[in-house]
């Protein structure tokens, strides 16, 4: 059914939950986050997922974010989000809520503690999330990295495609490019699968990517917008040149813990989102006059001239 509905294309930016002081969530600045977005070309916002810290949010405060990204987007942008849970009735309800608010599709990473011990159990776990809102096109969220579920992505479309009617395809955030090549080919393109690591997007593109989802598309769209059109103009050097900006971005940041240093980056070019909440660490002074030096010499992120903090 779903996965007949239009695809999403483009880049689909995974925003921060912004956080306050005292660590609650500051529903106030995802307007801002929105319209940046909007302004930077971004086709669709990937809510609480993993840049949006989902499993360190209660229900509550999950299903706020959602219902404010849903309304702040408008139809400027689409909004997929992220229901994924350790507990699956809990995944279903986020589902509900998702369709309730009228999200443009639901996503769901696959339980990390007790891990699906082959695609049937993944499957049937993800039916069970899935069916919670039957009109929504569903994707399954694929980063084996963080999760640990490291089932084949092509036997999952294969069973899925058979269980779950509204089966639309897959947020892929892997670098195994033979596994997203096969998924993208799979019965005849039918899957719409999103790439996930931005880095690499354009790896992604030569084998025929038609969008993905990523962390830095919050604040460096810009980059990955010339990927793209470089390489849909045929000008591969320029192309690699955009990509490498990305690589050196990502080098950058990588060493200060993630997402704590790109949410300081976030801050710096104008949308504080706050910090993580625990057992994430954020930056230390010192850290961050390092990351920042080392920003500002890359050149290509408007930072603002803002003292550090």
């Amino acid at each position: 059914m779903n996965h007949q509905s239009p695809k999403l294309t483009g880049l689909i930016a995974a925003p921060f939950t912004p956080m306050m002081e005292n660590g609650d969530v500051n529903l106030a600045m995802i307007d801002r986050l929105a319209k940046r977005l909007i302004e930077d070309g971004v086709a669709g916002a990937f809510v609480c997922g993993t840049t949006g810290e989902s499993l360190s949010l209660t229900l509550e405060e999950r299903k706020a974010v959602a219902k404010e990204w849903r309304e702040r987007a408008g139809d400027r942008l689409k909004v997929i989000v992220h229901v994924g849970h350790t507990s699956q009735r809990d995944a279903a309800r986020l589902a509900a809520h998702a369709a309730e608010i009228g999200a443009d599709a639901v996503g769901a990473m696959p339980p990390s503690f007790f891990r699906p011990a082959g695609v049937r159990e993944l499957v049937d776990w993800c039916a069970g999330v899935a069916e919670a809102a039957p009109d929504v096109p569903f994707y399954y969220y694929h980063i084996p990295s963080m999760t640990g579920v490291t089932l084949s992505m092509i036997e999952f479309l294969a069973v899925a495609g058979e269980r779950i009617p509204n089966l639309a395809g897959i947020k892929f955030t892997s670098e195994d490019l033979m596994e997203y090549a096969a998924c993208l080919r799979f019965d005849g393109g039918r899957y719409n699968i999103l790439f996930g690591r931005d880095e690499i997007l354009l790896a992604a593109l030569a084998l025929g990517s038609p969008g993905a989802v990523g962390s830095t598309y919050n604040y460096a769209a810009p980059i990955y917008h010339d990927v793209i059109r470089a390489y849909k103009a045929g000008d591969m050097a320029a192309a690699q040149a955009a990509q490498d900006k990305s690589i050196r971005l990502v080098q950058a940041f990588a060493q200060y813990g993630g997402l704590a240093a790109q949410k300081a980056i976030m801050k710096w070019t104008g949308i504080d989102c706050g910090g993580v909440r625990l057992p994430l660490r954020n930056l230390s002074e010192d850290a961050l006059h390092e990351l920042r030096g080392k920003i500002e010499a890359l050149g290509f992120i408007p930072l603002a001239a803002s003292a550090v903090g």
